[in-house]
């Protein structure tokens, strides 16, 4: 006897389906991320090397926070709108204190491997501080972003839809915006 059951709705399909819905929403969170690294660290070097603000010239942790925060707002309205849209939350201005929290620890995480690098090594060029947070320390705190965003700020568990899981609600087609 042989069924004739959507491959969805047997495990093996499930875990497929599930899998590349999650593939997609790491490689859109990637995208997203990627722009928001270009935003940071453009600024950063602007503010800090650039002399387009004198005020935050030789000071790379100020430039830093300055350059992250603009960049959070970036990502914030690419993941919110894009990558966990749905999964948003109906109250926009607790979901962006959430989605700030997560990113101010991911600031710590960058500025602990800047200040190390600056202040406790002594390695003060402009490649060095680039590359304790503008690489390494934005990579330590992209994986502990995504990974918060998707058990607290963007959860299925807190959105206004609720699929009933952790995984994504259903293979996106890549547009922006609601269907």
């Amino acid at each position: 006897m042989s069924t004739t059951a959507d491959p969805q709705t047997r495990p093996p399909g499930r875990l497929r389906a599930a899998a590349a819905a999650l593939i997609a929403q790491l490689a859109k969170f990637g995208v997203v991320g990627s722009i928001a690294y270009v935003v940071d660290v453009g600024l950063f070097n602007l503010l800090s090397y650039a002399g387009a603000a004198p005020l935050l010239a030789g000071q790379p942790l100020l430039a830093k926070v300055v350059s992250t925060g603009v960049a959070t707002v970036v990502a914030w309205l690419g993941n919110r709108y894009w990558t966990f849209r749905h999964h948003r939350r109906p109250d926009v201005t607790r979901e962006f204190v959430l989605y700030l929290a997560m990113c101010m620890i991911g600031l710590l995480i960058a500025l602990s491997c800047l200040w190390v690098s600056h202040y406790v090594l002594g390695f003060t060029s402009v490649l060095a501080d680039n590359i304790s947070s503008n690489m390494i320390g934005l990579a330590l705190g992209a994986a502990f972003r995504f990974v918060a965003y998707r058990l607290w700020v963007f959860a299925p568990h807190r959105s206004a839809t609720v699929t009933g899981s952790l995984l994504p609600a259903a293979p996106d087609d890549g547009l922006i915006g609601e269907r």
